[in-house]
């Protein structure tokens, strides 16, 4: 299965992906329901997301990245009830690229 297969018909909207600097990926390390699903250093997660990228562009996927502050998904997870997981952190890029969709 490719990246392509992912996609249902239809969806032309691009997808968010969550960036987080340095300093914010060690925040999110400690706050996060599942480190364990997270790369211990952002240097690892940064090679794995380059490659990520480049799979999307190849597979002609629309993605745009989302700039993460961790207290502000913080406090929006805690609003929402949710814990601090690889869904929610989906779901709040969503959210932040639905806002900045709506505000242009």
């Amino acid at each position: 299965m490719n990246l392509r297969d992912l996609i249902k018909p239809g969806d032309d909207m691009a997808t968010g992906i969550c960036w987080y600097s340095a300093e914010q990926w060690a925040r999110l390390r400690e706050v996060a329901s599942d480190p364990e699903n997270l790369e211990e250093t952002h240097e690892e997660w940064l090679a794995i997301m380059k490659r990520s990228l480049r799979d999307f562009r190849e597979a002609g996927l629309p993605y745009q990245l989302v700039d993460i502050d961790v207290e502000e998904l913080v406090s929006w997870c805690k609003r929402k009830g949710r814990p601090i997981n690889g869904s929610s952190r989906a779901e709040y890029a969503a959210h932040l690229l639905q806002q900045r969709q709506e505000g242009s």
